[in-house]
């Protein structure tokens, strides 16, 4: 088996049993972002306790993509520190900034390596970003207030 086809059946498999899909009742701040060159939509809800995200949950509606990434980052995110959740974040911006050149470290973004093709794809890569962003987001409210 190919190293494309396995990141393949990764996304398929995080799309088809997310991650921490369902809103929380309890949450700090809640964002809701919308792809507007396709229409991929997300609601996040994060708690952020003691400097660490203490919990991410989610719901949306969208491709593939858009989705199994938003299952990815929840899972990623969920129980680090605010740091180290910024440094998961900057890698998988990095890697989806690379247009094909990286392959991530899979240390720290685990899963969403399987993106690192979907970077050779412009169009896409505001799919798989749309999670991402979202957290960011929020997490910039919280820690604004």
């Amino acid at each position: 088996m190919n190293l494309d086809h396995m990141y393949q059946e990764v996304i398929l498999d995080h799309y088809k049993h997310p991650e921490h899909k369902g809103l929380s009742e309890e949450k700090d701040i809640q964002v809701h972002h919308i792809n507007p060159s396709c229409g991929d939509e997300i609601t996040l809800n994060l708690s952020v306790a003691d400097g660490r995200v203490s919990e991410v949950s989610w719901d949306g509606i969208g491709c593939s993509i858009s989705m199994a990434s938003a299952s990815m980052m929840s899972g990623l995110l969920t129980g680090k520190s605010v740091a180290d959740a910024n440094e998961v974040v900057g890698a998988f911006l990095a890697l989806m900034q690379s247009k094909g050149t990286m392959t991530g470290d899979e240390n720290l973004l685990e899963d969403a390596v399987a993106f690192a093709g979907v970077s050779k794809f412009p169009a896409r890569v505001k799919c798989a970003l749309l999670g991402w962003m979202a957290f960011k987001d929020a997490e910039f409210q919280i820690v604004g207030k």
